[in-house]
């Protein structure tokens, strides 16, 4: 029996990376999964390979600034998978300037999918959700939300608005059931992390002097995603989960 048996889960950024990864996983135990993404063609690829190994997925295109493409999506999640249970807000991007360097432009767009995506989201499965008694909604943060980092003030303003969207919203809805929690990755090996030409041991080497000298791979983040989604957590909400190989516990060794 699966962890995630008779739930349907929506999963953005699922065309790849962590996201793609949550889907799989979620899949393997037993959800029903949407796999959402603006990039249609690795994102309907990450759906049937599942569909492959005997799941139940469908790809559905998501710009996660779009209400009407939420709206749409959580419609066909209804009509074909007869409603979601839990949401997985993933998706993301970074932009890395200096601040002087900022414009309002970069800082809109970094917060409208960072910040107006899960919000979005959470507004669209609400109703859903009700309906079936309750769920779980799952937000990423960063450790840039609970720590600033150079070059990095829209980002980090966005993951840290990510954690005071999700106390609050999981203050107002726990009342139907719905619990609400934020992973705050530390750095984890995707294609948005990539450097070209790096090998295994120079993307570890970056992180060797803090405490488990590595960086994350996309499944263990995937694991807590699990946890979450899962009735497991069933007495966990408004709460804060960091994967992030104690990056910030402390001052790295010298």
């Amino acid at each position: 029996m699966g962890r995630l048996d008779g739930k349907t889960a929506l999963v953005t950024g699922a065309a790849r990376g962590i996201g793609a990864g949550i889907a799989e996983r979620f899949a393997a135990e037993g959800a029903a999964v949407i796999t959402a993404d603006r990039r249609d063609e690795p994102g309907e690829a990450v759906a049937a390979s599942i569909r492959e190994r005997g799941g139940r997925a469908l790809y559905v295109h998501l710009d996660v600034t779009s209400g009407a493409d939420w709206s749409a999506g959580v419609e066909r999640a209804v009509a074909e998978l007869g409603g979601v249970d839990v949401l997985v807000n993933n998706a993301g991007i970074i932009r890395v300037k200096p601040f002087e360097q900022t414009t309002l432009e970069d800082l809109r767009r970094v917060l409208d999918t960072n910040l107006v995506g899960a919000f979005l989201g959470m507004q669209a499965v609400l109703g859903s959700m009700r309906a079936r008694g309750g769920g779980s909604i799952v937000n990423f943060s960063s450790v840039q939300g609970l720590e600033g980092r150079e070059g990095m003030s829209a980002y980090a303003a966005s993951k840290f608005g990510v954690r005071g969207l999700t106390r609050s919203v999981a203050i107002e809805l726990g009342v139907h059931g719905i619990r609400v929690n934020t992973i705050v990755p530390g750095p984890t090996r995707t294609r948005m992390t990539e450097r070209e030409g790096w090998t295994d041991a120079q993307y570890d080497a970056a992180y060797r002097g803090y405490p488990l000298g590595r960086m994350a791979r996309a499944g263990e983040i995937a694991s807590l995603a699990l946890f979450l989604a899962s009735d497991e957590s069933s007495f966990c909400t408004g709460a804060d989960f960091v994967a992030d190989g104690g990056v910030t516990a402390g001052k790295p060794r010298g």
